[in-house]
């Protein structure tokens, strides 16, 4: 017998951002897509989830990525051309995700910055522990007209027991970035657990897929396909600043 009282499965959810402005997609600079090819394959992907727009942000770290305007232009026109080819024209540019390190004190001091439109510029802590000059960083780099943005918070573990450090770096002008990634649980369900409270909080102004490869894209796809999903963007819906800030 049929139950015709069973709900239908609902679509898969849509992102609330179509400006992708953290991920890993500028073929074989950093840790992310090694090729043109699989970079595109990529971006095919992003756009089926409602991405219209990417702001790539490769790794610049100290002895590991110290990417340059030289080294990643060249790399990301690689990947335009095989977009092209496939007649694909969606805007593909990049900014960069700088660790907070002594190259970005060096970068910093020389003024070879590559920021987002508006002066936007995305930092990323160590992963062991806090920065010891965080909130000074912070503070210089407005001095100096930027708008720093942290990247994935809910990442550092260091926090997880000081969540009301999370407020304090806000309150100090570090806008936040949470990663999609984080929200389907590819990470654990500890930074998914703090990813959802700084949504709660109010304290997210930006996400990104933090997209590297197939492994994430799938990630993503089955993330999409629950009911959290739904819940998530609709939390975030007309609060991220994905597709204003950068205009």
């Amino acid at each position: 017998m049929f139950n015709f009282f069973k709900s239908k499965p609902k679509e898969p959810a849509r992102l609330c951002f179509s400006t992708d402005i953290h991920c890993h997609i500028v073929p074989g600079i950093d840790d992310g897509a090694k090729d043109p090819s699989s970079a595109a394959d990529l971006v095919e992907r992003m756009q089926r989830w409602g991405i219209e727009r990417i702001i790539a942000s490769p790794h610049v770290t100290q002895d590991t990525f110290e990417n340059t305007a030289a080294t990643l232009d060249p790399a990301l026109d690689k990947l335009r051309d095989e977009l092209r080819k496939r007649g694909n024209g969606i805007e593909v540019t990049h900014s960069a995700e700088y660790r907070i390190d002594g190259l970005l004190s060096q970068r910093l001091e020389d003024n070879d910055l590559m920021p987002y439109p508006n002066d936007y510029l995305l930092i990323e802590n160590s992963f062991l522990q806090e920065p010891w000059n965080i909130d000074q960083l912070a503070f210089d780099l407005q001095v100096r007209g930027l708008r720093p943005i942290l990247a994935h918070p809910e990442r550092y573990l260091y926090y997880h027991h000081r969540l009301e450090r999370y407020r304090q770096l806000h309150e100090a002008g570090l806008m936040l970035q949470i990663n999609l990634l984080s929200l389907a649980g590819a990470y654990g369900s500890a930074e998914q657990k703090i990813a959802r409270h700084l949504i709660k909080e109010g304290l997210v102004d930006f996400i990104g897929t933090d997209l590297h490869n197939t492994r994430h894209a799938d990630a993503i796809d089955a993330y999409l396909q629950t009911s959290a999903a739904h819940d998530d963007m609709d939390a975030l819906d007309g609060v991220v600043q994905n597709d204003v800030a950068f205009l």
